[in-house]
């Protein structure tokens, strides 16, 4: 069984725990940014209904912890990820208030109108943004089966395993991970 990554610890908790990993110009980063996100996010809430937030904490979570990521930029772009895609907020705003590179890896995971193009180019982002994209789609897809629709299940799943599973290659962490993760949601990708 994989590890399950949980947001609804809260920010507070997290950032104590993640205190004996990061030096503290990082926890000051990530401070600016969960605030922004927060923000921003306001009251969305998940598919299954738990703040959007914890999303975005289980994203951080999953390269901080999981993975070891120490890079300040890849974690706050993990808190920031879906700040343009769900809300009003620009990449031109984000890139002045968190740099050119945050925004950068931003710009890699937000979705545009066509799907398919958007899954397509993925493979050619930088090493930091699939790194996001797949701490990102790890919180999504960790709980799938509380998803409230059952053909959602299974499109995600399928869509998983042959989009986003690929680009764990070569970063044993994420392999490992998505392995179990497939294995045990293998049923899944059968609902219709």
């Amino acid at each position: 069984m994989p590890r399950t990554f949980d947001g609804s610890v809260g920010w507070p908790a997290l950032r104590e725990r993640l205190a004996t990993r990061l030096d503290p110009g990082t926890l000051a980063a990530l401070d600016e940014a969960v605030a922004f996100a927060v923000e921003r996010h306001g009251d969305q809430r998940r598919p299954a209904g738990e703040p959007y937030v914890e999303h975005l904490l289980e994203a951080l979570e999953a390269l901080a912890e999981g993975v070891g990521e120490r890079d300040p930029d890849t974690l706050r772009a993990a808190l920031l990820h879906d700040v343009v895609e769900d809300t009003p907020t620009t990449l031109e705003e984000l890139r002045a208030r968190f740099g050119d590179r945050v925004a950068e890896l931003v710009g890699w995971v937000t979705k545009g109108e066509d799907r398919e193009a958007y899954l397509a180019a993925l493979p050619g982002a930088p090493d930091a943004a699939i790194a996001v994209k797949l701490a990102d789609r790890l919180s999504n897809v960790q709980r799938l089966r509380t998803h409230p629709r059952p053909a959602k299940r299974a499109s995600y799943y399928r869509e998983t395993v042959a989009t986003i599973v690929p680009l764990a290659a070569g970063r044993p962490w994420f392999e490992d991970w998505y392995r179990a993760w497939a294995a045990e949601h293998a049923d899944l990708g059968g609902a219709q």
